[in-house]
């Protein structure tokens, strides 16, 4: 059995379209709202979370929606076809706003409008792909979501420059590009595995709740704890290095886009790495690392961080941070490429939706608190950003823990696969 590649990439353009959008939001967003209309840290904190509050009000229903809709065009299509326009036309509008009512608004239309498409066009990866080559697809997927993070840092660091608004409408363009080439390209499966039972959000959960076993309940809770300590840096990883590493607005989008440029070079990597030694084994090593690398840039001074060690093609100034950035997105990829085919293999063809949403429930509570702890966490220590790297050892290290009681979420034996 042999994944197939050029289907599985076209797919991957899907979640392109996403990390463009969430890579120029979270690296210019913020720095918006502190030189633009002067908010405070623990105020930009909860504006940053206001995208995670629309999507866990709306990407976990919608994702049990998804797996009962049934239309000619599919049962996740529909979604990606009203989503990514909107999406697209609110994201383009961010950077007109002159008042802060205006930018709100155009900020709220898209994280609602986002939130209605992300999780059918995630599901779509164990709609056509069997259980023993999820983690291989899931690192395709992901391979094109860090290619989409890398053109939204590096290239949207260097039109920022030219113009703020630049990075915004090129996100724009994108987005709409990738929504259609996976509507063109990717055929959804036509026969479904019909229950009696109607896929519920709330229904699973309780399931995951009462399961004598927990491994799915441990593992949700991991993704929590491993996305609290990871969405608290980045959204002030930008408003770090400007105040803490002394680096010009664009730099910290470049930091990030170094860590992105290693996340993509990891994906496949990690999903083979993956599929070899346990899903399971490759999650614990990605949080080991990158618990080590966060702390190391904890204690390390801003000077010694930002002493230039090499400059290379595309990644411009590397310096001793960006190094470290380079390792935090390795370890990165080991752990988010195998966790979502462990949570989907959790369950059965009816709930991938479901679960699917799941994963986007717990991901997303942690990305709500995330940025708000680490916005007072600021706030209470005098402004210093370097308090953003204090917390999130801990929270990896509790998802540590969790993952080391996890049973199931392995590869299963392969069904024959739906046609697509």
């Amino acid at each position: 059995m042999k994944l197939n590649y050029g289907k599985t990439f076209l797919l991957g353009f899907g979640f392109f379209g996403v990390s463009v959008i969430w890579g120029v939001y979270n690296a210019f967003v913020p720095l918006f709202l502190a030189n633009k209309f002067g908010l405070s840290p623990a105020l930009i904190g909860f504006f940053m979370t206001l995208d995670n509050i629309a999507a866990l009000l709306i990407q976990p229903p919608v994702g049990a929606w998804s797996d009962r809709l049934r239309t000619p065009i599919g049962r996740r299509m529909p979604f990606i076809l009203v989503g990514a326009p909107v999406a697209a036309l609110a994201f383009g509008l961010i950077p007109l706003a002159s008042a802060l009512p205006l930018f709100v608004a155009c900020t709220s239309t898209l994280l609602l409008s986002m939130a209605f498409w992300r999780t059918p066009v995630i599901a779509l990866m164990p709609d056509i792909t069997p259980s023993p080559l999820r983690s291989q697809a899931n690192g395709v997927i992901n391979f094109m979501g860090g290619v989409g993070a890398i053109v939204s840092f590096l290239l949207g660091a260097s039109l920022y420059e030219m113009n703020p608004a630049f990075p915004f409408w090129l996100g724009s363009a994108l987005v709409v590009l990738s929504s259609l080439l996976v509507f063109i390209f990717i055929r959804e499966p036509k026969d479904y595995q019909d229950s009696d039972e109607k896929p519920s959000l709330w229904a699973s959960l309780r399931e995951v709740i009462r399961d004598e076993d927990k491994s799915a309940l441990r593992i949700l809770l991991a993704i929590f704890f491993w996305f609290l300590g990871y969405n608290a840096i980045e959204a002030f990883f930008t408003l770090y290095a400007q105040n803490h590493l002394g680096m010009a607005e664009a730099d910290g989008a470049r930091l990030l886009g170094q860590l992105s440029f290693i996340f993509v070079l990891m994906a496949l990597p990690a999903g083979y790495i993956g599929g070899r030694i346990g899903r399971r084994v490759t999650i614990m090593t990605g949080l080991a690392l990158i618990t080590a690398v966060i702390l190391t840039i904890f204690f390390l001074p801003a000077a010694t961080l930002t002493i230039p060690l090499t400059r290379l093609p595309v990644l411009g100034l590397v310096p001793v941070i960006g190094l470290l950035m380079m390792i935090a997105g390795a370890a990165w990829a080991l752990i988010n490429i195998n966790s979502l085919p462990m949570v989907v293999d959790l369950t059965d063809a009816v709930h991938l939706g479901t679960f699917t949403g799941l994963y986007y429930l717990f991901s997303t509570l942690a990305a709500i608190a995330g940025p708000n702890v680490n916005g007072w966490i600021i706030e209470l220590s005098g402004r210093n950003y370097n308090a953003t790297m204090m917390i999130a050892p801990l929270f990896m290290l509790a998802a540590l823990a969790l993952m080391a009681g996890v049973r199931r979420g392995e590869a299963t034996a392969a069904r024959p696969a739906a046609p697509a």
